[in-house]
């Protein structure tokens, strides 16, 4: 008895000691991280990083977080960041962001406000910290701009998860309720209140393939950028509007993409209002492309239901038979 007794001390002192041990490789490393990028000319300081939680979780907490990056000029400022991982799943990290922040861009100051704003991170043992799969939740986001817009969304979920083996490649699935985009963007799009204030229903299940690993190094050198997307479904529900795409593209190396989306438009005409409002329909060429859209309506079998692919090439993108211009580039910053 007294030998297992003995037994079980040593094993709850080694426990301890481990605990201790890794509790000061977190709180040192971030230190450690945020000196590396100060000698890289980022503004990165915490006022205070401390790890608790024993004997069960690592809980580190970052106070007062400011992060610059003078490459992008983006910039975050957080009252407090927090990490949580359990005690025997290291490798399995929520990551919490603070009820508000800021995010600052050269061009504006974006004050950030939620119920609800964190991470559940699954990342590879090692220092370069892999991403395999991120369980993102988001309640009452509102976004507030110096510029003088602000933007809501009520409630969203994304998923983004490593594609079996292939480091390069994750699916992703997104679903938000409610988004209320910003006043002067509803203004362009939709100046005679014919659509609701809010887009009821996004949804998003694609894959894209990238070009590097989202690891470590997506912060400290520069962001993985895409070259392939497989849309496997995209559902958008806007009043009585209703828009659902699917398709693939190749993404080369400027961003441009190629290849093709299949579309379909519910009560397109109202699209073609919001498209008309936006100037993306230059207004003398409003006739013929209504006349168009209602014979491609007519293939499908109802009026007002359009399918047609969206068409990517050369850098620009056309919709059916219809020229849009030049295609978005796909470059995150």
């Amino acid at each position: 008895m007294r030998k297992l007794l003995l037994l079980v001390l040593v094993l709850a002192a080694v426990a301890v000691g481990a605990w201790f041990a890794w509790a000061q490789v977190q709180t040192r490393g971030l230190n450690a991280w945020l000196a590396e990028r100060r000698a890289e000319g980022w503004v990165a300081e915490a006022a205070q990083i401390e790890t608790n939680g024993f004997p069960v979780r690592f809980d580190t907490r970052a106070t007062a977080l400011e992060l610059a990056d003078p490459a992008t000029g983006l910039a975050l400022s957080l009252p407090n960041l927090i990490f949580t991982s359990q005690s025997l799943s290291p490798t399995a990290i929520r990551a919490v962001l603070p009820p508000e922040f800021r995010i600052a861009t050269p061009r504006e100051r974006i004050e950030v406000s939620s119920r609800r704003f964190d991470a559940l991170l699954s990342v590879d043992p090692g220092p370069s910290l892999g991403l395999r799969r991120a369980d993102v939740a988001l309640g009452a986001l509102a976004l507030a701009s110096s510029a003088g817009w602000t933007a809501t969304l009520d409630g969203g979920e994304a998923v983004v998860q490593r594609a079996g083996d292939d480091p390069l490649t994750y699916q992703t699935t997104f679903q938000s309720q409610n988004l209320r985009p910003a006043q002067p963007v509803l203004d362009r799009l939709d100046p005679t209140g014919l659509l609701p204030p809010e887009i009821e229903t996004l949804r998003v299940r694609a894959t894209a393939t990238f070009d590097r690993p989202w690891d470590r190094r997506a912060i400290e050198d520069r962001r993985p950028q895409v070259t392939a997307l497989d849309l496997s479904g995209l559902t958008a529900v806007w009043g009585p509007a209703r828009l659902e795409a699917a398709g693939t593209l190749d993404v080369d190396a400027q961003g441009r993409p190629t290849g093709r989306i299949t579309v379909r438009a519910t009560n397109w005409r109202e699209m073609l209002q919001v498209a008309r409002n936006a100037g993306v329909v230059p207004e003398p060429f409003v006739p013929t492309i209504e006349n168009v859209l209602t014979g491609l309506a007519g293939l499908s079998g109802r009026d007002d239901t359009i399918d047609a692919p969206l068409s990517f090439q050369n850098g620009f993108v056309s919709f059916g038979p219809i020229p849009l211009g030049p295609a978005p580039r796909l470059v995150i910053r």
